[in-house]
């Protein structure tokens, strides 16, 4: 796998946890540990495209 598609697959799975925190969100029973374990995901994911990016 290429980097550019790496980076790619990373912003790809990135989206989705923005769209599943976002659903998390406007959900009553999704608890705030899980919503904070989501963060963390994306925050992850974000900071290794950042740093892929730098290469």
């Amino acid at each position: 796998m290429s980097l550019g598609s790496h980076i790619t697959e990373l912003r790809r799975k990135h989206q989705a946890l923005s769209e599943e925190v976002e659903r998390a969100v406007r959900s009553p029973g999704f608890s705030d540990l899980e919503l904070a374990q989501l963060k963390k995901q994306k925050l992850r994911l974000k900071e290794e495209i950042n740093r892929l990016e730098m290469v």
